[in-house]
């Protein structure tokens, strides 16, 4: 379908042409809500930045010039499970955001979250042809690497080149005209269930849209609330969406692991609604507006009006304390929190010198939930909200938008994939796979 090397390749062609035309849209379809932003790019200047490597001027090339946001229908657990609704709700944004810029767009980059993505490390070695290093080099040697273990139902999303080394020594983010005999490039690859990845892919294709690239969601969220510094030492950010938590950890400004868990914001409203014996709907107002991870004395005296499941009379409403609907929420957030710590820990995350841990997504918004975290995970943490991209309007600037700002800085800049480079590399069928996370401890 679309993890073919030249079907990756023709994603990452229509970005390079959607930018030059000046026009791409971004598209996150999450369990609680479906975003689309369009984006204006400033192709000169996006040329210059990329001749001069500079990151921030790369993104200083972007504006926000449409935002289109709605309640996500047909999706569960981050994933697409009714694909007419899901179209529904897409082609909904993305009537809102073409509408506010003006424009129409046909090219888009979407966020896949779920999903069950696998990270392993692999690497890949070659003689140079030449003194220097050229692409075609790190082609080679790309395509020395082993070939990740794919089994029945698995797509592989990402093979990003994270690290290279020159006669055994490690080299910098980009080798091409250096000299050495020989190049060894480690790879970090993502894979992914397939049902997943091709529901989002052909409920794009219903939209009318083409598809200019998938990125993982943790991934899209840790590139816009990540700042530089803890992208390059070592951070890991949890993005505690509606219906999955995505897990993602960078190192030296790369993307080294993937996770996810089948447990988010729905669970605590399922919860409420169960525990307080009110409809899901009620429940899921009332975590919003008065839902918090720490009770107080306070709380015992604050109290909330909410209706009796099946019951519509207003003298069937009753009150609940806040520290009762705390109560009901705060286990099933230390379930979610443990969740992601094992899942760090088995990652070797607590072995990088960083280990800073940013939150975002919805769940990120509730009252006390850095202390809670950072007493569940044992890490300095702080709440994530995107990077400013010009144009960004309020309605999609907090952390539960995190993913779909960070698609827009992937398309800006995105990093290079094994498919980028000419000859295209096609694995070799040995295999030797770690842990991504561990890989990087051990070697670097």
């Amino acid at each position: 379908m679309m993890t073919t090397l030249s079907d990756m390749r023709a994603m990452r062609e229509r970005l390079r042409a959607a930018l030059r035309r000046g026009l791409i849209a971004v598209l996150d379809v999450g369990s609680a809500k479906t975003v689309c932003l369009i984006l204006e790019v400033d192709a000169a200047r996006l040329a210059a930045a990329e001749a001069k490597g500079s990151a921030h001027e790369a993104h200083a090339a972007l504006r926000v010039v449409g935002a289109g946001l709605t309640r996500s229908r047909g999706v569960r657990l981050g994933e697409i499970v009714e694909m007419e609704e899901a179209e529904r709700a897409i082609r909904t944004a993305l009537e809102r955001a073409e509408k506010s810029a003006g424009a129409r767009v046909d090219q888009v980059i979407a966020a896949l979250s779920g999903a069950r993505p696998r990270s392993h490390a692999v690497y890949g070695e070659a003689e140079l042809e030449g003194e220097e290093v050229a692409s075609r080099d790190i082609a080679r040697a790309l395509a020395a690497a082993e070939e990740p273990e794919r089994r029945e139902g698995r797509e592989l999303i990402h093979a990003m080149p994270v690290n290279y080394t020159l006669d055994g020594r490690t080299a910098t983010a980009d080798p091409r005209g250096m000299a050495a005999r020989s190049l060894g490039v480690d790879l970090h690859t993502v894979s992914v269930d397939r049902t997943p990845l091709r529901n989002l892919a052909a409920s794009v294709r219903r939209c009318d849209l083409e598809l200019a690239g998938v990125v993982i969601g943790g991934c899209a969220s840790g590139l816009s609330a990540l700042v530089e510094d803890e992208q390059k030492l070592g951070a890991a950010c949890i993005d505690l969406g509606a219906g999955s938590t995505d897990i993602s950890i960078f190192l030296r400004g790369r993307l080294v692991h993937a996770d996810s868990a089948r447990l988010g914001g729905d669970h605590l409203t399922q919860d409420i609604s169960v525990g307080l014996s009110m409809p899901v709907a009620e429940a899921e107002r009332i975590k919003t507006r008065h839902g918090g991870a720490i009770a107080t004395g306070m709380d015992e005296r604050e109290l909330i009006e909410a209706p009796h499941l099946g019951g519509d009379h207003p003298a069937e409403r009753r009150r609940i304390s806040r520290s009762a609907l705390i109560g009901v929420i705060r286990p099933r957030l230390e379930e979610i929190l443990e969740d992601a710590r094992r899942r760090l820990d088995r990652a070797g995350f607590q072995n990088l010198p960083g280990r800073r841990i940013v939150l975002t997504g919805g769940g990120s918004q509730l009252t006390g939930i850095e202390e809670t975290a950072q007493r569940i995970l044992g890490r300095q943490v702080r709440i994530g909200r995107p990077m400013r991209v010009a144009g960004l309007p309020a309605s999609v600037s907090g952390p539960d938008c995190a993913a779909v700002v960070g698609l827009a800085l992937h398309a800006a800049r995105p990093q290079d994939e094994a498919w980028d480079f000419e000859p295209a590399a096609s694995f070799a069928p040995r295999l030797r796979l770690v842990g991504a996370v561990r890989w990087f401890r051990e070697n670097w």
